[in-house]
């Protein structure tokens, strides 16, 4: 019997240690993120490798611009999933508190989060910003620069590409690109009407009754009589 409870205890320990060691890597709260703050030079933080190398570079490019330029400083974070109870607005909140805890130094500060798991998004910004990312825009960013691309096959390096345009295009002063275009499904050139079709089914059908009732009584008087001339 020892061997036994000896195997099965192993199994409880190596159960205990994959549970603890997998997840923290899969579900996120605020301590699990890097402690960011005003003047960081970090951009980007991907924690659910959304991003590709080359795309991060080149956004962490244009915010390290943006920020050079006026001072507004936008940070673009991808999580796995979040923590268990944790709700996407509940942690871009304790996000922006934790990073920027006073109204000064949250004022030129926008983060932009992610869920890869459920694609929600949350986007927080401080009051100086809200003159050029107005809550129209604001709202518009989440639900259809970002969530777009998302819906149209979890396309995370455009969504965050075409955010960051965005975001940096709207807060340096410049007309709003507004959102990515949605192509509509044209139903009507792709399927025929059900008028059309019951009108050429009924066209196909007088033609077809037409030849039959030729060539039937035509068939039977020869079946009777024989074919001429022989």
């Amino acid at each position: 019997m020892k061997p036994i409870k000896y195997f099965i205890g192993l199994i409880l320990c190596l159960a205990i240690a994959l549970t603890t060691a997998v997840n923290p890597a899969t579900a996120t709260g605020v301590y699990d993120l890097p402690v960011l703050g005003q003047g960081s030079d970090t951009w980007i933080i991907d924690q659910a490798d959304a991003i590709s190398l080359s795309n991060e570079n080149r956004l962490s490019g244009q915010l390290e611009k943006l920020a050079t330029n006026n001072g507004t400083e936008v940070r673009l974070i991808a999580v796995r999933r979040l923590d268990y109870g944790v709700t996407m607005e509940g942690l871009a909140d304790d996000i922006f508190s934790k990073w920027y805890p006073s109204p000064e130094e949250q004022a030129n500060q926008v983060i932009l989060v992610v869920d890869t798991f459920t694609n929600k998004t949350a986007l927080r910004q401080g009051e100086a910003t809200k003159s050029l990312l107005t809550d129209d825009i604001a709202t518009s960013v989440v639900k259809e620069t970002v969530a777009v691309p998302l819906r149209q096959g979890a396309k995370y390096n455009e969504a965050f590409l075409e955010a960051g345009d965005r975001l940096v295009a709207v807060l340096a002063g410049n007309p709003d690109p507004g959102p990515p275009a949605v192509e509509q499904l044209n139903i009507e050139s792709t399927f025929t009407s059900a008028e059309d079709t019951d009108d050429t089914s009924a066209t196909i059908w007088v033609v077809v009754l037409m030849v039959l009732a030729t060539v039937i009584p035509m068939a039977t008087y020869f079946w009777y009589v024989g074919i001429p001339g022989r």
